[in-house]
């Protein structure tokens, strides 16, 4: 019932910074939480960032304090800007959805039903 496209991956040198962004579309008229996960190859896809259309949101912080996400709720939008890059920053980013609150989610990948295909951010040094 959610569609989810991601853009602005792409391969950065260490230090550089990238914007993340993900559109919404299909039935985004109730309230809904957002998240960014990532997944490194042979790594578990871990949970980054969700914020919910009530503006609570829920950090697990991979980036230790380098990423902040932002929403733009009446368009659907969500962001997560990275800064300060460094070569274990990369993976394949996700963007998920799901019809709950953010508050109270740990941010669990078999808690949200609704997937984008993924944008893949390589930083090399």
């Amino acid at each position: 019932q959610i569609n989810l496209v991601e853009s602005g991956g792409g391969s950065v040198q260490a230090g550089g910074s990238l914007r993340l962004s993900c559109a919404a579309s299909g039935n985004t008229a109730v309230n809904y939480c957002m998240a960014w996960f990532r997944q490194a190859p042979g790594q578990e896809r871990e949970g980054v960032a969700g914020f919910d259309s009530d503006g609570a949101t829920a950090h697990l912080d991979p980036g230790k304090g380098r990423f902040t996400i932002s929403r733009d709720i009446p368009n659907n939008f969500l962001y997560l800007q990275m800064d300060d890059l460094k070569p274990e920053d990369t993976a394949r980013y996700y963007c998920a959805a799901d019809y709950r609150y953010c508050l109270g989610t740990l941010l669990l990948s078999g808690d949200f039903g609704y997937w984008g295909r993924g944008t893949q951010v390589t930083v090399f040094s």
